[in-house]
């Protein structure tokens, strides 16, 4: 049974390729700047993408914007700014509109933190990963951990309550004990938010050519996690998805809309979109050329889209649980249905069988992952993925 596809809050991803240096477990789109990046003309880029793909969300109105790398904290504040005001001069940005900066303690630098403020950034997210030289020397990040204190507190004097401190644990020579320290750090940071997850080593990248020595195996990483997840409760830090946790009110809603199966642009070099078109009762995702010297050299056209796809009905409820089945909260069969535009019929026999694996737990109209379902995140999303779309390349799998 098909039901009508009723499109979900909308946000806007742009992505600032460029950093100072390629970390050995990074996967993402990012490219060592050789010199000072051409930060005017990637804007102009920028806002040439963005009106090419307005016809995709006329009349909608953003929730949230976040700029993702790379490291977006190398890009000046007048280029942030400029690129906001060409964008809400051409989009409906919400009252309140979340707007989240991605920064690298190792770019922070005094005044910054204020013109950013200024230009309308009003969420940071800092790349932490740890506070332990030894560890972020490992892992090849360009900062120590008193710079990292030291931005954080520049933030601060700067005006902004809301921002989110990344950390990793299970690094290479980490104990039980330097991941509850690192935690320790951060808490008295006093963030808003805080994204906990493991280090993985991810295709592509160093660390899987050649994996570092003294990863904690898969018990240790456990132990760490459960530890760590305690720790976060006592302080208050209420766990809503896999990795993250919040204070009360301070969720990301920009990332709560990837995991409720929301739309959102994608603009930048390697940008991902998914956009829903009520019009044609389809589920369309676009994605932009990777490399930033072709994306600055096509953007605004056509062939600056590195693909662009609509989304068979028979993979929509894997893509739906590979976020939703992240959250804490779970998902209800009505959203289920409006944001696919699939009747729960379509799901119904293996809601089932995770329910009698005790991986799920209905209430209602509210479905949810156990405790055990969460742990096995894989297993009961795997239910869901129909064996014809099985070798597809998913976009709701880059958003992992």
């Amino acid at each position: 049974m098909s039901v009508a596809l009723v499109p979900p809050p909308l946000s806007l991803y742009v992505h600032l390729p460029w950093c100072v240096r390629k970390c050995p477990y990074c996967d993402f789109n990012s490219h060592e700047a050789r010199g000072a990046p051409p930060f005017a003309a990637y804007v102009d880029a920028l806002v040439a993408d963005l009106e090419h793909d307005l016809p995709l969300v006329w009349g909608r109105t953003v929730h949230s914007v976040f700029f993702g790398g790379g490291t977006p904290s190398l890009f000046p504040p007048e280029a942030i700014d400029r690129f906001l005001q060409a964008a809400s001069a051409r989009l409906r940005f919400a009252p309140g509109c979340e707007i989240t900066l991605e920064t690298n303690p190792g770019t922070a630098e005094h005044g910054r933190f204020e013109l950013y403020k200024a230009a309308g950034v009003n969420r940071l997210s800092f790349g932490i990963q740890s506070f332990d030289d030894g560890c972020l020397q490992r892992l090849g990040r360009i900062h120590g951990s008193a710079e990292a204190e030291a931005a954080v507190k520049l933030a601060r004097d700067a005006g902004f309550d809301n921002f989110n401190l990344d950390l990793m644990y299970a690094l290479p020579g980490q104990t039980l004990a330097m991941a509850e320290y690192d935690l320790e750090r951060a808490f008295a940071l006093e963030p808003a938010h805080i994204s906990h997850y493991q280090l993985t080593l991810e295709p592509n990248t160093v660390f899987a050519a050649r994996p570092p020595q003294d990863i904690p195996d898969e018990d240790n990483a456990w132990d760490i996690q459960e530890r760590c997840q305690a720790l976060l409760a006592q302080r208050g830090y209420g766990q809503y998805e896999v990795s993250a946790y919040a204070r009360p009110g301070r969720q990301c809603k920009h990332n709560l809309n990837y995991w409720r199966y929301g739309d959102y642009l994608g603009i930048g070099a390697g940008a991902h979109g998914k956009i829903s078109l009520g019009a044609e009762q389809a589920i369309a995702r676009r994605w932009k050329l990777k490399h930033p010297t072709a994306y600055l050299a096509q953007a605004g056209t056509a062939a600056a889209i590195g693909g662009d796809e609509r989304i068979a009905p028979a993979r929509r409820p894997f893509e739906y649980m590979l976020n939703a089945l992240r959250l804490v909260e779970g998902f209800s069969l009505d959203s289920f249905e409006a944001s696919t535009g699939l009747g729960r019929d379509a799901i119904a026999a293996q809601l089932a069988e995770a329910m009698a694996a005790g991986w799920l737990e209905r209430d209602g109209d509210r479905v949810r992952p156990t405790e055990l379902g969460r742990r096995f995140t894989n297993d009961v999303v795997a239910l869901f993925l129909d064996e014809d779309a099985a070798t597809d390349d998913t976009g709701a799998a880059r958003l992992l």
